[in-house]
């Protein structure tokens, strides 16, 4: 079931001419009844006449700014109609305001398992806005509700994709391939959601965190991985100084060292390259080979 165009006329034009009408049939009734004696079958069309007015006044109704109204005849999809403003159609329509205007609401926070197996708590923020009335009316119970918990099926749903922390480079993750992880969710809720008539414009992770019963030992983990990235570059740091040193002592000619000299060396190196604290100079007053 798609939306189309209902029957509708614009509102103000229409009841001017229900009030000439009116006015009409009210001077009607005062020339009749001015001029005795009246039967009363003179009366009842002007009574007619004056029911179907009333009758026909009941056709009227107002369309606010981005809103459509649902047209059903008898039960029946009739149509929809989004002009703004006071519009008359068919007396025996039943009509029903859908807002058009875009919404948004945030879900609880979910506790789900990522890729790895490890409990996350994850919720997001949906915008959405309904595009199609009659989908959204007559293809689910309640659009609403339906939009709610389609997000957060489509939430838990695309947050068992990831890992919240990817240990290998370029992986995507949740915590740091935000974009991605934002689309994909957009993706998700989106496919669930066509059939109510519904467009998602934007949906992104609100709030992303460890559960708290592998809060304590996820963050001892991302401290050990930071301080290993760390070591890995001062090692490579430290690798290349000592390597530049030895060198451009070589190319010099300040000093020849054997094989042995040259390891003694290159440990003092690293030890002062690769210490986390000062180290304290050792004068050699001897010769090269005697402390």
């Amino acid at each position: 079931m798609n939306e189309r165009n209902a029957f509708s006329l614009p509102g103000i034009p229409t009841a001017l001419v229900l009030i000439a009408c009116a006015l009409l049939n009210g001077g009607w009734l005062y020339a009749t009844l001015s001029a005795p004696p009246a039967a009363p079958t003179q009366v009842v069309p002007i009574v007619l006449v004056f029911a179907l007015i009333t009758f026909l006044a009941k056709g009227f109704f107002q369309v606010q700014p981005n809103q459509g109204q649902v047209v059903q005849l008898f039960g029946r999809y009739a149509g929809t109609v989004r002009e703004a403003g006071l519009r008359w159609t068919n007396p025996f329509y039943a009509t029903r305001a859908i807002s058009l205007r875009v919404r948004n609401f945030e879900s609880g926070k979910l506790k789900v398992n990522d890729a790895d197996g490890n409990p996350i708590e994850i919720a997001a923020v949906v915008v959405w806005q309904v595009v199609d009335t009659a989908e959204a009316v007559f293809c689910v119970d309640d659009y609403e509700n339906f939009v709610q918990i389609q997000s957060e099926s489509a939430l838990r749903q695309m947050a068992q994709s990831y890992a919240y922390d990817a240990h290998d480079t370029g992986k995507p993750s949740l915590r740091s391939h935000g974009e991605e992880v934002n689309a994909h969710l957009r993706n998700e809720i989106q496919t669930r959601l066509g059939k109510a008539g519904v467009k998602v414009i934007e949906a992104r992770i609100s709030h992303l965190a460890y559960a708290q019963e592998i809060a304590q030992a996820m963050l001892q983990r991302q401290q050990a991985g930071a301080i290993v990235a760390a070591r890995e570059r001062i090692v490579e740091g430290a690798v290349s100084m000592v390597e530049m040193a030895l060198g451009e002592l070589g190319k010099r000619g300040v000093v020849d060292l054997d094989n042995e000299r040259r390891a003694a060396m290159v440990s003092n190196l690293l030890v002062v390259l690769c210490g986390e604290r000062g180290t304290q100079p050792v004068v050699n007053t001897g010769t090269l080979y005697t402390g």
